[in-house]
């Protein structure tokens, strides 16, 4: 028996997932897939369905897409990619074929800009907030459940094929967007339209301030076993992120 739809492809609308990291530059990415003739977000980015809405009911979410003649729609909500593993597999029951995007930054970087969100979301100034602020935040539960891209990862991979999830770096965003945007397509399946595309010296607006020197020391030994972890389970030499 098909459950919820999921053996029936035209019940299918929603394409692809943005699933973060948080601060890892999904706006960006929303914004430059949205220039895509083929690609649409018929509601809106973050739509936080996964984390915030199930009550909803899977039906309600599948109708805020309406898939037209080979078009992608899409989800990018960073949220996602720390959804506990029942709401994954939940998810993969409802879209089974849908394709993932996770953008990886390095956790010391996205760390202090979360917690720089976050102040500022408060109606705090990050400049005149004390050490200890930031350190609270740092070993706050959400703080560390977003950097831990190890265990995101194999949780989303525990459901979804290895072939559905595209793995992207934060430096190649800010240093080569078009090779980025390039992968992005490829994963879709669609025309790279970004190949001649100029890009500004702001391609990622994000906070200008380096993170203060009296924290990098905290930082590193939050994150120096899960990095080398991460490291052994992608095969990549990440030491530049606690180095």
């Amino acid at each position: 028996m098909p459950r919820d739809g999921a053996d029936r492809p035209e019940a299918i609308m929603l394409t692809f997932l943005g699933i973060g990291a948080q601060k890892c530059g999904s706006t960006w990415l929303y914004e430059q897939l949205s220039r895509h003739p083929k690609v649409s977000f018929p509601a809106g980015k973050e739509v936080h369905f996964w984390d915030k809405a199930r009550q909803r009911g899977v039906d309600y979410y599948r109708g805020l897409f309406t898939k037209g003649e080979g078009e992608h729609e899409g989800d990018v909500t960073p949220a996602y990619a720390i959804l506990p593993p029942e709401v994954i597999e939940e998810c993969h029951c409802a879209f089974p074929r849908l394709r993932l995007i996770y953008v990886l930054r390095n956790p010391l970087e996205r760390a202090w800009s979360h917690a720089k969100m976050d102040a500022c979301a408060a109606g705090l100034t990050p400049g005149s907030l004390p050490d200890a602020w930031f350190l609270d935040h740092f070993h706050s539960r959400e703080s560390l459940a977003r950097g831990d891209y190890e265990l995101c990862l194999r949780n989303w991979l525990d459901c979804y094929e290895e072939d559905k999830l595209l793995l992207l770096f934060f430096e190649e965003l800010a240093h080569s967007p078009s090779s980025l945007l390039a992968k992005c397509c490829r994963h879709l399946g669609l025309d790279d339209i970004y190949e001649n595309h100029v890009y500004g010296q702001k391609t990622f607006a994000g906070p200008p301030d380096a993170i203060r020197p009296n924290l990098v020391g905290p930082l590193r030994r939050i994150y120096k076993r899960n990095v080398e972890s991460l490291g052994c389970y992608l095969k990549a030499d990440l030491s530049a992120w606690v180095r």
